[in-house]
């Protein structure tokens, strides 16, 4: 599959998708990127605002099997990855898979589950296998971690630790839908007479793969390298940012612009593909100095102004740099 064909097909995707969730093109758009770059998105945002319809629209419109955990305070490590259990009909330990096991898992409110449990994820999400009782087991291919957090509730919850907030490719915010977008939503939904729209599969496991084998064909400028770079580097150095990006962060930015290179059409990179992916990659990936919550000072204002203040390149499609 060409970058073309599956920016074509990926289109195809959203349209579908955005039949059930209204009003949200450009997290839409995000999403999509993330499966394409082969990454996990952290969705964080207040009740309500469709995170879970989303993450279960992807699944059906991709046809990926589909499992969903909420996690709460009392959650084991066993109920995310499964546990052996004796089975007295051959005598024997077997294991038995936990939901873990599937192509598009909706970790529901992660934040509401100790570090423990949280851990659980954290080799899952990092190499695709769980390790339990002594064997490695892997996951299926493709496998994505789409998981929700509430921003507003801090009572009962435990905050990701940067080691596993890390581990998400990036992190997206639905935000409220605008009145004619809500009144039209609220329309549809009348029209219709149903609780939820009917999507149909448009995909399968094995052209998910190949999406996202085809963005390695899109062609990354030597110039392009080294503004990702400059960009990351520019969190090391920032007076506000405490602790910046990692190497990973580099890595992440440079896939992710693929995937918007590819779902706007073309098989190379531009400038404006890294401008629109740097906040919701870094922005979680820094840590700002304690004071400046006092200001009300938040990491997504931070990557964006320096967006604006790393020199980007002019460059045209040049030879492919592979990462």
């Amino acid at each position: 599959m060409t970058p073309l064909q599956a920016g074509e097909l990926a289109r195809r995707i959203l349209d579908e998708v955005g039949r059930a969730v209204v009003g949200k093109t450009e997290v839409l758009e995000l999403v999509m990127s993330g499966v394409l770059a082969g990454g996990h998105v952290l969705i964080e945002d207040l009740p309500g605002l469709g995170k879970t319809l989303l993450a279960r629209s992807f699944a059906t419109v991709l046809g990926l099997d589909f499992r969903r955990i909420q996690f709460t305070p009392d959650l084991l490590p066993s109920d995310v990855s499964g546990a052996p259990f004796y089975d007295q009909r051959t005598g024997e330990m077997v294991f038995r898979p936990g939901p873990v096991f599937t192509h598009l898992l909706l970790a529901d409110e992660i934040n509401r589950t100790p570090p423990k449990t949280q851990a659980a994820l954290l080799e899952a999400m990092a190499e695709s296998q769980v390790s339990v009782d002594g064997a490695t087991r892997p996951l299926p291919d493709p496998f994505v971690v789409i998981a929700t957090a509430n921003p507003i509730e801090y009572e009962g919850t435990y905050s990701l630790p940067e080691a596993q907030l890390d581990r998400f490719l990036l992190r997206v915010r639905m935000g409220y839908l605008p009145v004619a977008a809500e009144a039209a939503m609220l329309r549809a939904r009348l029209d219709r007479a149903t609780p939820e729209t009917v999507l149909r599969p448009l995909t399968e496991p094995a052209e998910v793969l190949a999406m996202r084998a085809a963005l390695e064909q899109v062609e990354v400028d030597d110039d392009l390298v080294a503004y990702v770079v400059a960009l990351v580097d520019a969190t090391r150095s920032h007076p506000q940012i405490q602790v910046g990006a990692s190497p990973r962060g580099c890595l992440a930015l440079v896939q992710l612009a693929r995937a918007h290179a590819v779902l706007d059409g073309r098989d190379y990179l531009i400038p404006e593909d890294v401008k629109a992916l740097a906040v919701p990659v870094l922005a979680h990936r820094v840590t700002l100095r304690p004071e400046l919550w006092v200001r009300q000072i938040a990491a997504d204002d931070v990557i964006a102004e320096l967006t604006e203040t790393v020199a980007a390149p002019q460059t045209v499609p040049g030879p492919a740099v592979r990462l």
